[in-house]
Formats: structure tokens, C-alpha cells, sequence
């Protein structure tokens, strides 16, 4: 192979306005920053842009932004930024617009998903363009990695071990390639070729096969963080949701040296939306893993450790510090603890259940199985914000949707705007006040028996089936000293009814988010009375930060 064969193609930057001398502008900015590692190619007109797409297209170039002006004779720009998505789907976009072209640019929010829009004049491009495109770049290239650097997974799509793999995979966004063995002659070669030792196969970038690795074993293999560098911490959080990963940042940038410790995959719950609309700050819309993926990132800027997967065993809190044991026999003793760790989904618990999780019925929205359920009818279990995000997201895929929800209407507990969404969908259909009665299947989900009332049993067919049924707190490990409510949600602040701490400095009452034992907080889902939303969470951890400076002080 020739040098120049073996060279990847570098990304493309197209630009796109009808002025020339704006054109000019953006196009000197462009390549003065990017140009080194990227192609900037430039178009006078939105027809041009266009077909110089196609030929990208054709020629198979990865093309990573278009920055396209809205007001454009005949072709607008919202209309080269639709084709540009049609034809590279990860292709990320900016609309550049006047002042009183901002109604153009939130409605292509909602119809195209848009990334950004941005002003005219950009002046000074050091803070109006290029940390635009700087980010937009970045979350680029974290769906967009080179073949060689992507893991390779055999399997089937009916197992569940698979499907736990895969679901790591996806949600820390570790590029994939998925081959079912029940379909790919390429996932049946390599399987031959690796020895057929046992599914699912995983083929790391550096070509190390694992047979039926679990989520520890492969996560090593990745090089992910599991032990801490130390043995001692200011602080250590245990759960790396939303509320975790912001005590970190708070604590850390505030000279907190400290240990995040997450069992599975940073993000939480929330890391398995697949695009949340209401997050103040990101009016396009973000997914939980995009979201999680910025959040750790920003944690070990400030150097935290991260370590994921790693368990939390134990809590110690007979001595003069708290101390955490994890699971693989290493303790970690620090000043003060935060608990995030979080809730788990419901089991659903109905004849049939038990046998098809993972073959067919999932718990959370595992939204790499959008492959999976491509062209099948697919059933929604829930009336919340989880499972709305998870039909609209599957939508797109799946042949038709049903939402399952027991309450009267989604309004209930869904947030209108996805209510609004859902209703626009023509291939979602909504039963409320319905319950599930068994499931049907061999080996995997093939219906979904349901019951309106007193009515009689009706059967859905069912290829997949997502449940949001309610959550019950990961609290199994705490001490007794921890006080928990009947559901096992840990108290804090008010909620302790008038408990009193003992300190070196006397008595007092319980700060906002600290438990029963001194010292130790408690935030987000984990925490009796919380809201159960993302920017909620977010705000408790980087409160109880504050708290936890008094406790270390004292």
C-alpha cells in the first residue's frame, strides 16, 4: 500500500455564504485555526454546497461541520444544513445568522436538531467562533473515530451478556462495530478466526479477542482507571451521575483533592437518555452520554480520579475518618463523602418476565440496540421523561412504537414538550391507563399480553420491550448508621426530624444534604425527596460542596 493509500483523508470544514466578502472572512478564520488538520472547503451559494456535499459523499470524505449563512437566494442555509445531515447524519451544524434571523434559527433547532447558531459580525472569532467550533469538533470526533480504533463485537442479538457488553460500549462511547453472529458472514469469520471459545467476542483496537468478557475485564482491557493513585482524599463521591460528576468539578476546582468512584458507567441514569431538552444551557438539546462524556472530561481537568467500573463494597465509619471499601479489596479513607450512587429501574415482574431481560426486554433505554429494533414494532414501558426520550429516540428506528403508561394521561409526569413531540409521531401510539399481565417469547420477546381494567387480555406483538417503571435506590451496601426511608432513599438535613451531630466544636444541627453520620452527604436520585431531574442533581452536588468545606475545616 502506497503512503498516500494508507494516509486517512482529513476531515472537511465547508463553509458556505453568498457574500463574498463575508465568505472571505469566515474562510481566513477557518483555515488560520484548522487548517493544519482539517480541509476547509468553501461554497458561494447553497446549490453549490450542495453538490460539493454529494461529491464528498460520493468520494466517501468524512465531513465534520457545515457553517452555512441563512439568508441565501433559492437555497437557504437551513436547507444545505438538512442535505448535509441527510447525507453525513453526524455531520455537526452552525447556521450563521442576523439578529432578526433568530426565530429561523430556534425553528431549525426543532426540525434539524441544529447545533449552533451564531451571530454576524463573529469579531473577535477567539470568542464567538472558534470555541464554537472547537466543541463541536470535539463532540465530533468522539462518534467519529477511524476504523482502527474501533472495537469489534460478535454476538447475538438475543443475548444478554451481548447486550450488557454492547450497552458499555455505547454509553461510554467507545466507537463500535457490532456484527450478529445470527446474520453476518463477517461476524461468523472472525468468530472462526478468533476460535469459537464462547460469545460475545470482543476485538479490541489492538486486535486482543476476549470470549465472554464481563464489564471489568474488558474496561481493563481498554484502559480504563479502576484503582485510585492514592489512598487518601479531601473528599471521595461515590456515583458518577449527574450529581456526582458535579460535586467533583466543584470540589476539585476548589482545591478538594478528590475520588470519584462509579460501578459501571459515568452518566447515571441520565447518561441513557438519548437527547435531553431542557438542560439550561443547551438549547439544541444534548444526549446523557454526550453530556456525561463533557462532565468527566471537565472532572479530570481538574484532576480527578475517575474510576469506572470500580464497586464501592463497604463504608467504614468506625474511625476519626470515613473510609470507603471497594470491591476489589482496596479502601479509601478520606475527609468527608458524598453519596451519589443513584437508583436502579424496577423490575417488572409479571409471567415471562424474568427469562427475557436482556433478550428482548431491557431496563433504561439501551440506545445501542437501536440497531436491533430497526423496522420492529417496540413497546415503551412508563409514563416519566425517561421513557418519553426513549420512544421518541426510537422512533426514528423502529417500525412502530406503543407507549404503556398506567396513569390517565402523560401529562401526568411527562414534560409537555415531549408530550408535544410524541404526538407529532406518527408511528408512536400512546395506551394509558393499561397494565402489562405476562410476556411471550421463546428464547426471546415476540408479544406483550396487556389489560385496559376489567377489560380483556390483548395482545401486542413485540420484538423489544424498554421499562421505566419506578427506581429503587442502590443503598444495599450503606451501614445502619446511614438513615433510610421504607423505600430505602437516604435522609438528610430536615428529613433527620431533629437529629443533632456531635463534633469537637459541640453539637449542631445537620447540614443541607448531610446524613445521619457526620460527614457524609448525600445528592441526587439516592437522596429521599429529590426532583429526579438532571439539572436538580446538578445543583445538589455542587451545593454540598460547600458543606463538606465546613466539615473539613472542623
Amino acid at each position: 500500500m502506497s503512503e498516500a493509500a494508507a494516509t486517512p483523508q482529513r476531515p472537511v470544514i465547508l463553509a458556505v455564504d453568498d457574500d463574498p466578502a463575508v465568505l472571505s472572512a469566515v474562510r481566513g478564520d477557518l483555515r488560520g485555526r484548522y487548517g493544519r488538520h482539517y480541509r476547509v472547503l468553501t461554497a458561494s451559494g447553497g446549490a453549490e454546497a450542495i453538490e460539493s456535499l454529494e461529491r464528498l459523499k460520493v468520494r466517501g470524505d468524512p465531513v465534520a461541520i457545515v457553517v452555512s449563512d441563512q439568508r441565501m437566494p433559492e437555497v437557504t442555509g437551513t436547507r444545505v444544513l438538512s442535505a448535509a445531515l441527510a447525507l453525513f447524519p453526524e455531520v455537526r451544524t452552525v447556521l450563521l445568522t442576523a439578529y432578526a434571523d433568530t426565530e429561523v434559527a430556534i425553528g431549525a433547532i426543532n426540525q434539524l436538531h441544529l447545533d449552533y447558531y451564531i451571530l454576524k459580525p463573529w469579531d473577535p472569532p477567539e470568542e464567538r467562533l472558534f470555541p464554537v467550533i472547537d466543541d463541536l469538533l470535539t463532540d465530533w470526533h468522539a462518534h467519529n473515530q477511524p476504523s482502527y480504533a474501533v472495537t469489534r463485537v460478535v454476538g447475538s442479538r438475543w443475548s444478554e451478556p451481548t447486550h450488557r457488553i454492547r450497552d458499555f460500549l455505547q454509553r461510554n462511547q467507545i466507537p463500535m462495530k457490532w456484527f450478529d453472529v445470527d446474520a453476518s458472514e463477517e461476524g461468523r469469520a472472525l468468530l472462526e478466526a478468533a476460535g469459537d471459545d464462547g460469545l460475545p467476542l470482543v476485538i479490541t483496537p489492538d486486535g486482543t479477542a476476549l470470549h465472554m468478557p464481563d464489564v471489568a475485564t474488558l474496561a481493563a482491557a481498554l484502559g480504563h482507571r479502576t484503582q485510585a493513585d492514592a489512598e487518601s482524599f479531601d473528599l471521595a463521591i461515590v456515583g458518577a451521575g449527574p450529581a456526582g460528576l458535579a460535586a467533583a468539578v466543584y470540589g476539585a476546582s476548589e482545591g478538594l483533592r478528590t475520588v470519584c468512584v462509579e460501578q459501571l458507567v459515568a452518566g447515571g441514569q441520565a447518561g441513557q437518555s438519548s437527547r435531553i431538552e431542557n438542560y439550561l444551557g443547551f438549547p439544541a438539546g444534548i444526549s446523557g452520554s454526550d453530556l456525561a462524556r463533557r462532565a468527566v472530561t471537565q472532572a479530570r481537568r481538574f484532576h480527578v480520579d475517575v474510576l469506572a467500573p470500580a464497586s464501592v463494597a463497604g463504608l467504614d465509619l468506625g474511625g476519626p475518618y470515613p473510609r470507603l471499601e471497594l470491591a476489589d479489596g482496596s479502601t479509601i479513607n478520606c475527609g468527608a463523602v458524598i453519596l451519589a450512587c443513584g437508583v436502579a429501574y424496577s423490575s417488572l415482574n409479571v409471567p415471562g418476565s424474568s427469562g427475557l431481560e436482556g433478550r428482548g426486554v431491557f431496563y433504561g433505554a439501551s440506545l445501542g440496540e437501536r440497531d436491533t429494533v430497526a423496522g420492529e414494532d417496540i413497546v415503551v414501558v412508563g409514563g416519566a421523561n425517561s421513557a418519553g426520550q426513549a420512544a421518541v429516540y426510537f422512533s426514528d428506528y423502529a417500525r412502530t412504537v406503543t407507549i404503556l403508561c398506567r396513569a390517565a394521561e402523560l401529562g401526568a409526569k411527562m414534560s409537555a414538550y415531549l408530550v408535544d413531540q410524541i404526538a407529532a409521531r406518527p408511528n408512536i401510539v400512546v395506551r394509558c391507563g393499561v397494565a402489562i399481565d405476562s410476556l411471550g417469547g421463546d428464547g426471546r420477546l415476540e408479544s406483550v399480553a396487556i389489560r385496559d381494567g376489567a377489560g380483556p387480555v390483548e395482545e401486542l406483538p413485540a420484538s423489544a420491550m424498554f421499562v421505566f417503571i419506578g427506581a429503587s435506590p442502590r443503598t444495599n451496601w450503606l451501614p445502619p448508621q446511614i438513615a433510610r426511608d421504607e423505600r430505602g432513599f437516604i435522609l438528610t438535613g430536615p428529613a433527620l426530624g431533629g437529629q443533632r451531630h456531635s463534633t469537637a466544636d459541640g453539637d449542631r444541627d445537620p447540614y443541607l444534604y448531610e446524613t445521619s453520620a457526620p460527614g457524609v452527604f448525600a445528592v441526587g436520585d439516592v437522596r429521599a425527596g429529590s426532583l429526579k431531574r438532571v439539572a436538580s442533581a446538578v445543583g445538589e452536588g455542587s451545593v454540598a460542596v460547600q458543606f463538606v468545606h465546613q466539615v473539613l475545616r472542623s
